[in-house]
């Protein structure tokens, strides 16, 4: 027997330090720094947890996800998918070990029969992953701003209260972390083009 809330829960996936594998967190950065939302609304960083958001997904009603996906499409393009197609989608063409993870979090909720009643994946098509701590591409940065809007839209029409914020402050996660300050920090490309970025490199001696 279901008993689930009317809790929603927004989720971005991904890893910030792999290039275009940053952009779930990033597009739910820019939604939780941009909106208020109603009590029942939980915006999470999901990153690479995989089976530990396990919990998370079993107790909402309505499930949003931001993360790349390979589609097989043009790079830089953004697909929505809804429902029961979401977990198709996620195993298809894995690209990295959180999607795997991710995978199992809904199979799992379904065995225990607690999957959502509503998903949706606003996905992007990835341009790369093999680049250690790379940015996003610009048509894949270029996606954040429309991928919040169809979430706040979606939202919306679930009924959920979706307030501007007064002031656009990073909340989810460290402000090191911040987009703005994560470029600002990074090498030039020809330091740290994509064999990987010498923040991340330990020399030889250190610990």
């Amino acid at each position: 027997m279901r008993t689930q809330s009317s809790s929603v829960l927004i989720l971005g996936i991904g890893n910030l330090l792999w290039a275009d594998e940053g952009f779930g967190v990033r597009c739910v950065e820019a939604l939780d720094a941009a909106w208020q939302f109603g009590d029942e609304v939980t915006v999470m960083d999901g990153g690479t947890q995989g089976l530990y958001l396990l919990p998370y997904v079993t107790e909402a009603r309505r499930l949003i996800v931001f993360d790349a996906v390979d589609y097989g499409l043009e790079p830089g393009a953004m697909r929505l998918v809804e429902d029961s197609e979401v977990p198709r989608f996620m195993g298809a063409k894995k690209m990295s070990l959180h999607q795997t993870g991710f995978q199992e979090v809904l199979a799992s909720a379904q065995m225990l029969d607690r999957l959502p009643e509503s998903m949706l994946l606003i996905g992007v098509q990835p341009v790369e992953l093999d680049d250690f701590g790379g940015s996003l591409r610009p048509v894949v940065r270029a996606c954040i701003e429309p991928a919040v809007a169809h979430a706040v839209a979606r939202l919306r029409s679930w009924g959920v209260s979706v307030e501007p914020r007064a002031d656009a402050v990073l909340r989810l996660n460290d402000v090191a972390l911040a987009m703005d300050a994560y470029e600002a920090g990074r090498p030039p490309p020809e330091a740290a083009c994509r064999h990987g970025d010498l923040r991340f490199v330990t020399t030889a001696g250190e610990v």
